[in-house]
């Protein structure tokens, strides 16, 4: 099982394997206070993407578009994430605060569809 989790939120047991995937750190977050299992940083968008988006809700379908592509050719690391979700729950960790329409949500969405 796949869930998505706001990186500010509490950790909690039921949260699995914790997993980062936003390209910059979180502000005001400690490693420790994270507690995150890896940091996927290569599964976040682009830094170029991630600036034209903005989280402006009015780009969010191409968005999804684009960062579809940019996520071709890292089956790897989504097969990854893919098997370990299999076999537990693997939680997406993202700092945005829309809780709707950000990467975490996209990749989510990518990998169960895949």
């Amino acid at each position: 099982m796949i869930r998505t989790k706001r990186i500010y939120a509490e950790p909690s047991e039921d949260d699995g394997a914790r997993v980062l995937v936003d390209r910059l750190w979180p502000r005001g977050v400690s490693k420790e206070e994270a507690r995150l299992d890896r940091w996927e940083k290569d599964l976040a968008p682009g830094n170029e993407l991630r600036r034209w988006f903005g989280h402006d809700p009015a780009k969010w379908e191409e968005f999804l578009r684009r960062y579809r592509a940019e996520l071709e050719g890292k089956e790897e690391a989504l097969d990854r994430l893919r098997q370990e979700a299999n076999d537990a729950t693997v939680t997406l960790l993202y700092a945005a605060k829309d809780e709707e329409q950000n990467n975490a949500v996209a990749l989510k969405r990518y990998i169960e569809e895949r």
